[in-house]
């Protein structure tokens, strides 16, 4: 008599929602599916090396017939109310959180991270079809007399256009809807393209919105391998007015250099190199809590991820020795077996970090702490911290993007910031320390964002975005919404 697994199951559930997309039948455009090639690409399981599903490949064709759809679309979308708009962005998100569980299988399979952090991006992504549909509603603007007499003032605002949106790997469902969800709220319509390496979150929501009822053309997604055709076309067709990008920040420049040709509204959430502060006042328990956050979310995956770990030389024996003993307790694994930390998104990511911590183990940094590395294929890397770490090292002055704490000691505040602000970076950082010195510091740190005896920065509710080559402009919150809107000016003669 055979039985069948857990596991067995969970494929089998996931392999059935995936079937329902129909990945391979076409990119999603104007409500249907669409390939001009036939051609399709594989989606890959970075925890097992395995093939998930086959994709239809993009090209600039689909990218241009994208737009169209959009543009047809724009007109109708645009004069749609708000209240409509909002109610519709609030259905997708009942929706996704109805198709939670799938989804979070859908992400630790394309993705690799666990079902934890699968799970909580489910979460987050949703929340910002919810602030968007509550943010739709709330119109603002100014009217009121020249100061010259004669005339009155209208300041309105109307949705800038088609806007083109790139998004990356590593939070397929919430970089989408962060995006996705101040767009429609404004009364824009969009062109998507998802990373090639997780292409089918970006589907399924797609898919959802038509459920919730949003009309199809409003939401269009361009999957493929050749990102620089399909985004080049976008940033190339007129029709478009508006690019939105997070991602690296060398392909944020090259594309900044693109779109100027055109003055096409821009805004870049780009690369980070997080400084996580300790000082002599810090909770240390608390400090090693949000160190674990901030660093080994999604595998330290994360543009806003702790990437160097500046500790008070009163306090770095006793963090260092209690985060060591947090992370060799962690398990490395693929999802399904409830691991803590799974694969690395390829074999070129997995490739750079090796480099990194090896570069700094041969200039005399110490690899203090380890985690019991994963068993079978995949592209696991076991979490580290380490110590002694020059201050030129690699894991300082490069983004990471993996399980990596490297912890400098420090005893004076201005070498302390000469330390922290020593980077093109700006995106994130964190602070632990008693509250108004915490303050004092994160008013002197160059960065977008700054933790506050937490490890986590990001909400929906709060400006997501960074200064320096961290990027241009800020995502969530009402400046998320502001970002798809152009202001127009009435002067009417009084």
């Amino acid at each position: 008599m055979t039985t069948t697994t857990d596991r067995e199951l969970r494929d089998d559930r996931l392999r059935d929602y995936v079937e329902a997309l129909d990945p391979g039948a076409g990119v999603h455009i104007g409500g249907r599916r669409y390939s001009a090639s036939g051609n399709v690409f594989p989606v890959e399981d970075p925890a097992t090396t395995g093939v998930i599903a086959r994709v239809a490949d993009g090209t600039a064709i689909e990218a241009r017939a994208a737009v169209e759809a959009a543009a047809a679309r724009f007109p109708e979308w645009a004069g749609v109310p708000p209240r409509e708009r909002g109610e519709l962005l609030m259905r997708s998100r009942d929706l996704m959180l109805r198709d939670a569980d799938p989804l979070t299988a859908l992400i630790a399979a394309e993705n690799g991270k666990s079902l934890a952090d699968a799970r909580a991006e489910i979460t987050y992504a949703a929340e910002f079809f919810r602030w968007y549909a509550e943010e739709a509603v709330r119109p603002h603007g100014d009217y009121g007399p020249s100061p010259v007499g004669g005339s009155r003032t209208i300041v309105t605002h109307k949705p800038v256009g088609v806007a083109a949106l790139i998004t990356p790997w590593n939070f397929p469902a919430a970089m989408a809807t962060r995006k996705i969800g101040p767009a429609l709220a404004a009364g824009c319509t969009v062109v998507l393209k998802p990373a090639a390496e997780t292409p089918l979150t970006a589907l399924a929501i797609a898919s959802l919105m038509e459920e919730a009822g949003i009309p199809p053309g409003v939401v269009n997604v361009v999957p493929g391998l050749d990102a620089p055709g399909i985004v080049t076309t976008w940033i190339e067709d007129s029709r478009v007015r508006k690019i939105s990008f997070t991602g690296s920040t060398g392909v944020g420049r090259a594309l900044l250099r693109q779109a100027a040709d055109r003055v096409l509204n821009t805004s870049m959430e780009l690369g980070g190199n997080a400084p996580f502060v300790v000082t002599s006042t810090a909770d240390i328990e608390a400090a090693v809590d949000g160190a674990m956050i901030a660093k080994f979310r999604n595998g330290g995956q994360a543009c806003t991820a702790a990437n160097r770990f500046y500790v008070h030389d009163s306090v770095v024996a006793e963090f260092t020795a209690r985060l060591g003993a947090r992370v060799e307790a962690l398990k490395v694994g693929p999802a399904e077996s409830g691991a803590d930390i799974g694969p690395l998104i390829s074999q070129r990511a997995l490739g750079q970090v090796t480099r990194i911590v090896e570069e700094a183990l041969q200039d005399g940094a110490k690899l203090a702490y380890r985690a019991t590395p994963a068993a079978g294929y995949g592209y696991f890397y076991s979490p580290v911290v380490i110590t002694d770490v020059p201050a030129d090292s690699p894991l300082v002055r490069e983004e990471i993007f993996g399980p990596v704490a490297p912890v400098i000691a420090w005893r004076t505040v201005d070498e302390l910031l000469a330390l922290v602000n020593d980077t093109e970076y700006g995106l994130a950082a964190y602070v632990f320390a008693e509250l108004g010195e915490a303050l004092r510091l994160a008013e002197r740190i160059d960065a977008g964002m700054v933790g506050i005896n937490r490890g986590l920065v990001s909400d929906p509710a709060a400006p997501f975005g960074g200064v320096k080559q961290s990027g241009i402009g800020r995502e969530g919150a009402r400046a998320g919404l502001e970002a798809y809107l152009e202001t127009q000016f009435l002067s009417v003669a009084w």
